[in-house]
């Protein structure tokens, strides 16, 4: 039974999705419920995942599509692939999910009106998306897969405030333009391997000694553009800060916390598994210091850009383009810490991310405000949301027992061991910038706005108020709010196991 559990997490939301649609505009409760009870079905499948891989003597699990088999030497058909890793981020998606969902019951109804319906459908298409990426192991169905994250979430932007419609054609432009580097990439490594399976394209490079051809550097340079651009890699980040701040918040915080992240799982795959570390980390290549000193530049300027800002949405996500050069700083390192640094910051910075952007939602709905004038007073009116908010922000900061903490330990333990101080500068200056930041907002929030000091007057960053405010803040707001805090700290908490398992699951550099 346990060889079904990948097939089963990509099934439950494919049919709540259709469900969903059925029901139509009049049933907003029911599509709610089978939303829940879809990606619960989603979750609880994930977890035993992971039990199924520990429990494996391979360490991972194998599902192939339509029960094809083997012909002519190569695998037919499309296969899926669950090992640690993978098991760990398709738990993170669908427990993100489940949560968010809970979140989004009191906020979509006043935020789409007739669109909920659609809204559940698509949220459930965006994790089938999202957790078949993971899965799947054949590179032409992640191009399939990375498509399909792509629509759902252009339909779920687009329905927010009006910048949200052309934050989404924006986002268009870019994720076309970075799909059709990957798929150029993929077409290069089938003329020379004839397979599209990642297993196989690896063991063809390999065995026919072909990582010397310029067409496969080609096809590995178009791969990382592509794959950077669907990540935003400053300065391909272009897309990212309108997107997510004019979306829905159901659909920020539910996208802010994974989109990015998966795609980083997209890098290590396509570096560890689909070339294979031997040929990425060759001492012949330059692209490898080339690429942690993009990362630096990326670590920098999201973080002086997050300072700038005072929108709220727009601050966090200046944060996220910084994250992201963390993890491909850590990708790149070339040794052990490093890479689980990379790795275990996925689901640190998930965690943290999915906390602010929860608490930031609710403080925007509960004041009315989106900038940094909202937390006036906060930690006596809203105490609770202020406990979410200064975790989420002391784990950003880097402080223990947060999980933010150990992966940059992590992280700068790698860049230590592969001599780069200029990364461990960069991290280091980030995390000061972050504290900076968030120190700030806490003044705010504990003394308000000081006697004799007047706020900032910066041009309205956004076109409209939320379109309500609520007296009192929704335990079905509270509650996914307080998860994302135990995840912040549990994450943490657990930082050696999570690491082992990592480690386990890293194929040798």
């Amino acid at each position: 039974m346990t060889e079904h559990y990948p097939v089963v997490i990509l099934m439950a939301p494919l049919f709540g999705a259709l469900l969903a649609t059925l029901l139509g505009r009049g049933r907003q409760v029911a599509c709610w419920w089978t939303a829940l009870i879809a990606l619960g079905i989603s979750a609880l499948f994930a977890v035993g995942n992971i039990c199924a891989v520990l429990a494996s003597g391979e360490g991972e699990l194998r599902y192939r599509m339509g029960g094809w088999h083997e012909s002519s030497g190569y695998e037919v058909g499309i296969e899926l692939r669950v090992d640690m890793l993978a098991a760990l981020v398709v738990a993170a998606v669908t427990l993100v999910g489940f949560v968010n969902t809970i979140f989004a019951k009191t906020r979509v109804t006043g935020e789409m009106r007739e669109k909920v319906s659609f809204y559940y459908a698509l949220n459930q298409l965006l994790i089938v998306g999202l957790c078949g990426i993971v899965m799947t192991n054949d590179a032409f169905n992640l191009y399939v897969l990375i498509e399909i994250t792509s629509l759902t979430s252009y339909a779920l932007i687009a329905m927010g405030n009006r910048r949200a419609a052309l934050s989404s054609f924006n986002y268009i432009i870019m994720g076309t333009i970075g799909a059709s580097f990957y798929l150029l990439g993929v077409g290069y490594l089938y003329i020379k391997t004839g397979t599209l399976n990642i297993d196989d394209i690896r063991g063809v490079l390999q065995s026919g000694n072909l990582w010397g051809h310029a067409s496969i550097t080609i096809a590995f340079i178009l791969i990382m553009l592509g794959v950077w651009i669907k990540m935003a890699l400053f300065p391909l980040h272009g897309w990212l800060p309108n997107a997510y701040c004019y979306a829905p918040s159901a659909v920020s915080s539910f996208m802010a916390p994974l989109m990015t992240k998966v795609m980083v799982y997209v890098m290590l795959r396509v570096m560890l598994w689909l070339f294979g570390s031997e040929y990425v980390y060759s001492s012949g290549h330059v692209w490898g210091e080339l690429i942690i000193w993009m990362s630096i530049i990326a670590i920098v300027a999201g973080s002086f850009l997050a300072l700038a800002r005072t929108d709220i949405k727009k601050m966090l996500t200046y944060l996220i383009v910084a994250e992201v050069g963390y993890m491909v700083g850590g990708a790149w390192l070339v040794n052990g810490a490093g890479l689980a640094g990379s790795m275990y910051h996925i689901f640190s910075d998930a965690a943290m991310t999915f906390c602010l952007f929860l608490a930031a939602s609710i403080v925007i709905l509960r004041t009315g405000d989106h900038r940094l004038t909202a937390f006036n007073g906060l930690f006596r009116r809203m105490p609770l949301t202020m406990i979410g908010f200064t975790v989420g922000a002391l784990s950003m900061i880097g402080l223990p027992p947060t999980c933010g903490f150990f992966s940059k330990w992590y992280l700068i333990s790698g860049g230590i061991e592969a001599g780069h101080w200029a990364y461990v500068a960069a991290l280091l200056f980030s995390s000061l910038v972050n504290a900076v930041i968030f120190f700030r907002i806490f003044e705010r929030a504990y003394f308000g706005n000081l006697k004799g000091v007047a706020d900032e007057q910066f041009p309205d960053d956004r076109d409209s108020a939320p379109p309500l405010t609520l007296e009192r803040v929704p335990c079905s707001m509270l509650i996914p709010l307080f998860l994302a805090v135990m995840a912040v700290l549990l994450v943490g908490i657990y930082n050696n196991t999570l690491v082992s398992w990592l480690k386990a699951a890293m194929p040798p550099l």
